[in-house]
């Protein structure tokens, strides 16, 4: 069956993966509000096509901390990418070159990161779990510099794992075959078997819930890579963001996988970018299926968007070739929406080009008597 769309890779992977595996990646917090939501709201947003403008060329470039890209549709991090297929996160780094795009490599992969530094050129970014013992943080971001990662990506809404019951009805741990790589030579590599979630126990054990805004401080003594801060949904810590020297906001809710019921991102994006006031990019991560949502992102003023679930389930489905057909496809729609809605490059997306759920009714203009 030929594929047409970014969504129909989700039941592919689920034919093809274990339960607990596609669980892991498929699944949200507790009554998965949130993770329906995720979707739903995009659908809240519509547009308002300008008509008659010469669309027969169209820029999608960008560029993301200065490094210049193909579109602004870039990949999110997502942990042990191996259970999805061997070449795990080796492929998804591969389609991300190929895309002219950046791949961001979670702290809990299956590969280090000097195996992905070692699948050739392209752009990538370090996501990075603080661990309680710092001297692993440090080691880990100096590993990264090393390999030439350009910017970390601080998850910050992760001081405790979000109750994710299916994988506590799986007994979730990984598969004894893999390891997290990035931790491997530190005996951390490795997640119990346990009777509830093995990977919520690793968190309880080895995650700092102390972490605060003075660390996002800390670790900008320790590197000169530009700080992304990843789980912002508030204006509030927009705010707080810009003021500790964060390079740039991805307004996420971890996949929908950490608190139940915070808003979809899309949803509190324009409050975020609004906050930053243009002083530091903002980006928009989750929920993301089509190109139209890639469009609806930007005209509320995102920088650009990163995927998740559609990288882990094409790549179960097809391996590189699949992560390399959900970014064409994500492109040639955001193209083709573009050209339908008469915008010609980036610049020219614009919040007049949609109305949402939330806006003013819109005055209808009087008819000249």
């Amino acid at each position: 069956m030929e594929i047409t769309n970014v969504s129909e890779y989700e039941a592919i992977a689920k034919q093809k993966l274990p339960k607990m595996v596609f669980d892991y990646y498929a699944s949200g917090a507790e009554d998965q509000w949130t993770l329906l939501e995720n979707r739903n709201a995009f659908s809240r947003i519509l547009f308002r096509p300008r008509i008659l403008i010469d669309v027969s060329r169209i820029d999608m470039t960008t560029t993301v901390l200065g490094f210049k890209l193909s579109m602004p549709i870039m990949i999110a991090p997502t942990a042990m990418q191996k259970m999805a297929h061997p070449e795990g996160e080796y492929a998804t780094a591969r389609a991300a070159s190929a895309a002219g795009t950046i791949m961001t490599l979670s702290s809990w992969a299956t590969s280090s990161v000097e195996e992905v530094a070692s699948t050739g050129p392209g752009i990538r970014f370090f996501q990075l779990y603080v661990y309680k013992d710092r001297h692993v943080v440090a080691q880990l971001v100096r590993r990264a510099e090393r390999a030439g990662f350009m910017a970390i990506a601080l998850t910050v809404d992760t001081p405790r794992l979000g109750r994710r019951e299916a994988d506590i009805k799986n007994r979730f741990t990984l598969p004894p075959f893999l390891t997290l790589k990035n931790f491997e030579g530190l005996d951390l590599g490795k997640m119990d078997r346990t009777n509830d979630s093995g990977l919520a126990s690793y968190v309880a054990g080895q995650i700092d819930r102390s972490l605060s805004w003075k660390d996002v401080q800390w670790l900008q003594t320790i590197t000169k890579l530009p700080i992304l801060v990843k789980g912002v949904l508030t204006a509030e810590d927009a705010r707080l963001a810009v003021q500790a020297g964060a390079a740039g906001i991805i307004v996420s809710n971890h996949g929908a996988r950490q608190l139940d019921y915070v808003p979809a991102t899309i949803m509190a994006l324009e409050e975020v970018v609004k906050a930053a006031q243009g002083r530091v990019p903002v980006f928009l991560d989750g929920g993301v299926r089509r190109g139209t949502d890639v469009f609806k992102a930007l005209a509320l003023g995102a920088s650009g968007i990163f995927i998740g679930r559609p990288v882990v389930f094409s790549l179960a489905a097809e391996g590189e070739a699949g992560v390399r057909k959900v970014l064409q496809m994500l492109r040639e729609e955001f193209e083709l929406t573009m050209a339908l809605s008469g915008c010609t490059s980036l610049r020219e997306i614009t919040r007049n080009h949609i109305v949402t759920d939330w806006d003013a009714p819109r005055p209808l203009p009087h008819p000249r008597l």
